[in-house]
């Protein structure tokens, strides 16, 4: 048997390296093929496009980019029909996924699809399109059930993979300090890291007795992030985002999956987010939700603070970080709601063998 899965950042890579180890365990004798990253390359999955080339963020990005997007449509759309697989497993990546849905149903290929483009924020007319082309859909939030159920949609909650990946435990970290550790997590992308850690490294000489930590991504060198920093109270360690915050008493995340992974391991913390006004506007003209971060979404209350555009400067960062710093109380208690409300574990396990059951 075939599969055939599609991720273009690095969390769809990480759990669809997690789907993979799991459907393996299954069956020791599937095949597979994919557009991913490192972690998928480490299950032995033979890869076509290396998520280097595919992640595009925002709308200037996606617009300079769009002869490469549409390349990379085409020769996806190719290999498809070479491979022929037995289904196609997308994980989130909607821009992407969503056209490769719709050719795969029209040539008569079954389509999974785990963990769901968030159109419960914006651009809900993707929910006709997921209801045109997507055979099962594996979601990862509770909430996401009763959303599609309203369309008329099946739709499977399996749990969440960061339960999982984080109940592992055991995290590398490389750094050792006598001084406790505030982390910052810029991103993974460029245009996050560009606009978002020099306001964050702003706040660096306010807090001599603590030690900042930025979790780097091997996606980009030394020298890179070393053009960011202007003060010796900063290091970096790269690819061990969890033995970070394993270690860390405060975080600056950057709003996306980050903002729950950091919640998960009970680290207090300031969303922070900061992009082109273009991109911004429009989002703001089209997002229909009150909060941005993953955690206030599923709480539906301002758990975290969201430092946003204008507000991400120097002077607002401190404010929230010495509030952090001297009273988390409320914050911990409000991770241990997320956590039960989250409530499922086994995703990966869960997602497989619902795949195989259902094939």
């Amino acid at each position: 048997m075939k599969f055939y899965i599609i991720t273009g950042e690095p969390s769809g890579d990480l759990h669809a390296a997690n789907l993979v180890e799991e459907l393996k365990k299954c069956n020791n004798e599937l095949e597979f093929r994919a557009w991913g990253g490192e972690r998928l390359l480490a299950q032995g999955v033979e890869l076509v496009k290396h998520i280097k080339e595919t992640a595009f963020m925002g709308l200037l990005d996606v617009l300079k980019n769009l002869g490469a997007i549409k390349e990379n449509l085409n020769y996806c759309k190719q290999d498809i029909l070479k491979y022929k697989p037995d289904a196609l497993i997308l994980v989130d990546y909607p821009g992407f996924n969503l056209k490769i849905a719709k050719f795969a149903k029209q040539k008569g290929i079954k389509v999974f699809y785990y963990i769901s483009p968030k159109v419960w924020a914006w651009n809900k007319s993707r929910v006709s399109k997921i209801q045109r082309y997507v055979d099962e859909l594996l979601v990862i939030f509770p909430f996401e059930v009763d959303f599609y159920q309203k369309y008329g949609m099946k739709v499977t909650y399996v749990g969440n993979p960061l339960l999982d990946e984080i109940g592992k435990g055991n995290f590398s970290f490389s750094y050792s300090t006598e001084k406790p550790i505030i982390a910052l997590l810029p991103g993974s992308r460029k245009q996050e890291i560009e606009g978002i850690l020099p306001e964050m490294l702003r706040i660096v000489s306010h807090y001599p007795n603590h030690q900042f930590v930025i979790a780097a991504t091997n996606n980009f060198s030394k020298q890179y992030y070393h053009s960011f920093i202007k003060e010796n109270n900063i290091k970096l360690v790269f690819d061990e985002t969890y033995g970070l915050l394993s270690n860390a008493t405060a975080a600056l995340v950057t709003s996306g999956t980050a903002t729950l992974e950091t919640a998960l391991f009970k680290v207090p913390q300031v969303v922070c987010y900061k992009t082109n006004w273009l991109t911004y506007f429009l989002a703001k003209n089209l997002i229909k939700i009150k909060y941005l971060s993953l955690v206030n979404i599923l709480m539906d209350k301002l758990v975290v603070k969201e430092l946003i555009q204008k507000e991400l400067n120097k002077n607002s960062i401190k404010e929230e970080l010495d509030i952090l710093l001297n009273d988390n109380k409320e914050i911990l208690t409000n991770y241990d709601k997320l956590i039960d409300l989250l409530n499922k574990k086994g995703a990966s396990k869960n997602a497989a063998q619902f795949i195989l059951k259902s094939i």
